[in-house]
């Protein structure tokens, strides 16, 4: 087997994240939603028989103005990562809105979009900006059943995952995006599924494409929706070698203290944390001031253990500045370097000793 091409996104990310804590960009479905749009905004002339309204990864083909506003507000506020708005541009959560055939075009264009946004503010003054190609879970399980009847039941299998994810990234590294995020992972296996998907690609390819991992947490006991705690999660993808490891969605910065704690101590790569501003009230609104979470997160950074910071459900451009000024001057996270053991993952972490 050949020697893959190295990225020269990593070795540029891994340069600028020595010197600073980066900030990635924040909410683009409360964002969106907070626009007002009609499900002919969503739906423009594709002809398509469902309605589209809520399918935001669609605006890329339909309404690609919204979208790249919220890319310049995110980099205006001072974000060095766009993510792509490509959190459901897959072929199982397309299926919902009769789209499956659009997927590689969605991501193609989201991915091309980030890219020119991306480029322009790094030309503007010399900061680079990067771009992560963002891949949502779906909203399907390998781990679970959805019959409680049958405990063995599953609707897809892991060849058809994979190729789901691989059709995905192949799509947004073609637009240009530096990284594939795997984010919001409720179910590791699924997360391993495109870990695969990304591997196959790179060997298609010849060259690196730098995976992104991003675990979300189901409940206060700090375990996804398969049962994973944050430190098997991490023992189960290790292989990986992720640009960055880290949690997203969840709750709202101060439930996620410990297990940011926790994983910063144990992973030997960059650590990247966007929660949401806060839970949501009654009406399922966020009500975190920008100026709160920034306080929040700034925590972490002051304790030494984040890498890279933003946002996710609820999330602003005004939550994305605050947090960019807070921790300006802060020194980001000196990389772990745990002792060489054997480590496992089962629903827990296991270390073999000596």
């Amino acid at each position: 087997m050949s020697a893959l091409v190295p990225s020269a996104a990593r070795a540029a990310f891994l340069a600028q994240a020595a010197k600073r804590i980066l900030i990635t960009d924040g909410a683009f479905g409360t964002e969106i939603q907070n626009r007002k749009l009609t499900e002919a905004d969503y739906a423009g002339n594709l002809g398509l028989t469902h309605d589209q309204k809520g399918n935001n990864d669609i605006l890329a083909l339909t309404r690609p103005d919204v979208p790249e506003a919220i890319h310049r507000a995110y980099f205006e506020a001072g974000a060095d990562i766009a993510e792509t708005n490509t959190f459901s541009a897959n072929r199982i959560s397309q299926a919902d809105y009769g789209a499956e055939h659009l997927v590689r075009e969605i991501n193609v264009h989201s991915a091309q979009l980030a890219r020119r946004v991306a480029d322009e503010f790094a030309a503007k003054d010399g900061r680079p900006r990067f771009v992560a190609g963002a891949i949502g879970p779906t909203n399907k399980t390998l781990s679970l059943s959805p019959d409680v009847n049958d405990p063995g039941y599953r609707e897809i299998d892991w060849d058809f995952l994979v190729e789901v994810y691989r059709e995905q990234a192949e799509a947004l590294v073609e637009g240009g995006a530096d990284f594939i995020l795997v984010e919001t992972v409720f179910d590791t296996l699924n997360c391993k599924a495109a870990i695969m998907a990304i591997k196959k690609l790179e060997q298609q390819l010849g060259r690196e494409v730098p995976i992104m991992l991003s675990m979300t947490l189901t409940d206060l006991s700090g375990r996804n929706l398969s049962g994973h705690t944050v430190e098997a999660f991490w023992y189960a993808v290790r292989h990986a070698r992720p640009v960055t490891i880290g949690l997203n969605c969840s709750f709202g910065a101060t439930q996620l203290r410990p297990h940011v704690k926790a994983l910063s101590e144990i992973a030997d790569t960059l650590i990247m944390i966007y929660p949401n501003a806060g839970l949501p009230n009654e009406l399922g609104q966020y009500d975190e001031e920008p100026e709160t979470t920034a306080g929040l997160v700034g925590e972490w950074a002051v304790a030494g253990q984040v890498n890279v910071l933003g946002g996710c459900c609820g999330s602003t451009p005004a939550h994305i500045g605050a947090m960019a000024r807070k921790v300006a001057s802060m020194h980001p996270r000196q990389i772990a370097r745990p002792e060489p053991l054997t480590r496992l993952a089962g629903l827990e972490p296991f270390v073999m000793s000596k």
